[in-house]
């Protein structure tokens, strides 16, 4: 999905594509109990739930706004943030902060400048501290963009983030 980019202070943001929006919300008929699905497959689209997509299924599903804002703040997978291209997930449930998951945290943050919940300011990557992701025997666990990488350690931060800096985007 193509979108055009504008330039504002922090670098390159996507633009929003009312079109892709309506597409997303004709897919689905007017009905209450589609709006986490809704909020799914915009966020999807746009790696975060913009404000004006908010206010077309607000209008779309004739529901408070506030409504909308509450489920979306609710669920951790939902977004209003814009989140990286990138998206690591650093597992912090008991086998893994055990085997010192809080270590790999600093790293990342120290490599790239974020906390978890926060984007660098390339947008390239999303930090995110999740509770477990189900990999126990491969403690400690990060998650980039759905790949898993087990038995991480510190050193081998920065060569896995390299190779998602290096990846040519697709013409």
């Amino acid at each position: 999905m193509k979108h055009k980019k504008k330039k504002t202070k922090g670098g390159d943001v996507m633009e929003i594509s009312m079109n892709e929006v309506n597409r997303i919300l004709n897919e689905y008929p007017k009905e209450q109990r589609y709006c986490l699905a809704i909020m799914q497959d915009i966020q999807h689209e746009f790696n975060y739930i913009p404000k004006e997509a908010m206010k077309a299924l607000s209008e779309y599903l004739e529901c408070p706004l506030s409504s909308l804002y509450s489920m979306a703040t609710f669920y951790k997978a939902l977004s209003l943030k814009p989140k990286g291209k990138h998206i690591i997930k650093l597992c912090d449930g008991t086998a893994c902060h055990i085997r010192g998951s809080n270590t790999l945290v600093r790293g990342v943050e120290r490599e790239l400048h974020i906390s978890p919940g926060e984007t660098s300011e390339d947008g390239l990557f999303s930090l995110e501290l999740v509770n477990c992701l189900g990999s126990c025997a491969m403690a400690p666990v990060m998650v980039v963009d759905g790949q898993y990488y087990g038995k991480m350690t510190m050193e081998k931060i920065p060569e896995i983030l390299a190779k998602y800096r290096e990846e040519v985007p697709a013409q």
